[in-house]
């Protein structure tokens, strides 16, 4: 009888099915614990590599922003020395009170030179002797003496 079941390999089978039932759920474990194993390497090489990588990217486009910005600070403050500078002397306080406030000292007279207009003039609303303003400024001050 023994010599039919190898012969058939029946009893072989039956004994190889009953161990793969057994190892299957082993097996199985296995392959979960193997799947687990390397998703949890997976999320450290990620928190290891990739995320401090995106960080440094970002870190490096920040730095990048505010150096031009500070550039562009540098500059300005630059420019801003050069006219404290040159609004140090007197001559030029004089000059920008001329032409851009109409300042004058006690005793001048301003006057504007006004373009030729190609249409007809307005109506005039000053009266004579009184002081000629250049269009958009304001009437003509009198530097104060002293």
């Amino acid at each position: 009888m023994a010599d039919t079941r190898r012969a058939t390999g029946k009893g072989n089978r039956r004994g190889a099915a009953t161990r793969n039932a057994a190892a299957d759920p082993r097996r199985r474990r296995r392959t979960l614990v193997r799947v687990l194993i390397g998703g949890m390497i997976l999320v450290a090489l990620l928190f290891v590599f990739v995320f401090p990588a995106r960080t440094l990217l970002a870190q490096r486009q920040k730095t990048e922003e505010q150096r031009k910005t500070l550039e562009l600070l540098q500059q300005q403050s630059r420019k801003l020395a050069e006219e404290s500078q040159r609004l140090q002397n007197d001559a030029e306080v004089e000059r920008i009170a001329r032409e851009q406030y109409g300042f004058v000292y006690p005793g001048e007279r301003p006057f504007v030179v006004v373009p030729p207009s190609t249409t007809a003039p307005p109506a005039s609303t000053t009266t004579p002797g009184t002081p000629t303003t250049r269009a958009g400024s304001s009437p003509a001050r009198s530097w104060p003496s002293g």
